[in-house]
């Protein structure tokens, strides 16, 4: 029985690679660099199953020749905003995505990336690169406690929550702005207020920390207007998507000294970096590791395969979009 066809557009952890070569007459990406466009297109003629990530853009241009042979997109992360969603229903293809298994390290990332600005570790870790520490003084790098600070969750979903209740651990308050309402559950247990609009939260934070979805009515959700209304010191990160920040915005309110400090771990225009962007020393970089842990990665990958199988072999999607 011949077996369907399926395309891994990047390298996956080894566990994912074995079980889809198992079960499917699979195409790595061995070069483990992103595909063009072209090879996208044609992927869609050519195999019963693309296995993309975020680094793959399949915008609506793609899905417009057909037949196509592809059944199922089975997108390697939760974000699925370089897909264009209805282009891809609209010729008949299922999109999934990989939710709940990255909520933790992405958390733990957003976490980490508040206190690095708040503390400024990044800035003492390139002094003492730079051999130019010249010992323990009472004012060098002078940061900011947490402890009493509010931190504002702009998306409280799965990671949102997760994220407000690592801050909770260090002394935050929480205020969550979202656009359905939170469970009685998770507000008792956070201790939190929900606010009825982004302005209402800016308002009330010391701490941002986005968490929606990107694309659509969300791309520059946090821009000019936003940055005009945050309070003198205030520190914003970003490890959702990079097109819900400006850029332009973020580096006009460093620039200005109202923004306290900054974190990004995802950037509009990824993997390409707006050169501007390293020149803030209270602007802290990661290039997207909220998901980066070994068991993180393997997961994404298994869920994703396991979303494949189950089309492909004629049953429902585990995680459709």
């Amino acid at each position: 029985m011949t077996r369907p066809r399926v395309l891994v557009t990047r390298r996956w952890p080894d566990r994912c690679e074995t079980a889809i070569s198992e079960a499917f007459d699979a195409t790595f990406n061995r070069d483990d660099v992103p595909l063009g466009q072209e090879q996208l297109a044609a992927a869609l003629h050519e195999y019963d199953a693309v296995l993309p990530t975020v680094s793959d853009a399949l915008p609506a241009a793609l899905f417009g020749g057909k037949p196509f042979r592809t059944k199922v997109l089975a997108n390697f992360g939760v974000g699925v905003n370089h897909i264009a969603l209805d282009a891809a229903r609209g010729a008949g293809i299922i999109v999934t995505n990989t939710p709940g298994v990255l909520t933790d390290a992405t958390a733990d990332i957003a976490m980490m990336l508040i206190l690095m600005v708040a503390r400024r570790a990044s800035e003492g870790a390139r002094e003492l690169r730079a051999g130019a520490w010249t010992g323990w003084r009472p004012t060098h790098l002078i940061g900011t406690a947490l402890a009493g600070l509010t931190l504002g969750v702009v998306g409280a979903g799965r990671i949102g929550l997760a994220t407000a209740e690592r801050a909770r651990a260090f002394g935050m308050k929480i205020v969550l702005y979202n656009r359905s309402p939170v469970s009685a559950g998770a507000m008792a247990a956070l201790d939190a207020t929900q606010v009825a609009s982004l302005e209402a939260l800016i308002e009330a934070s010391n701490v941002i920390s986005l968490h929606v979805p990107g694309g659509g009515g969300n791309r520059h959700l946090f821009g000019a207007t936003e940055f005009d209304r945050v309070n003198p010191g205030t520190i914003l990160v970003n490890t959702a998507r990079g097109d819900v920040l400006d850029e332009e915005a973020l580096l006009a309110s460093l620039a200005s000294g109202k923004l306290g400090g900054a974190g990004l771990d995802v950037f509009q225009n990824e993997p390409a970096l707006d050169q501007r962007l390293l020149d803030p020393p209270n602007l802290v970089l990661l290039p997207h590791l909220g998901s980066a842990t070994a068991t993180t990665r393997e997961a994404m990958g298994m869920m994703a395969f396991e979303n494949a199988r189950a089309v492909l072999s004629g049953g429902e999607a585990l995680n459709p979009c």
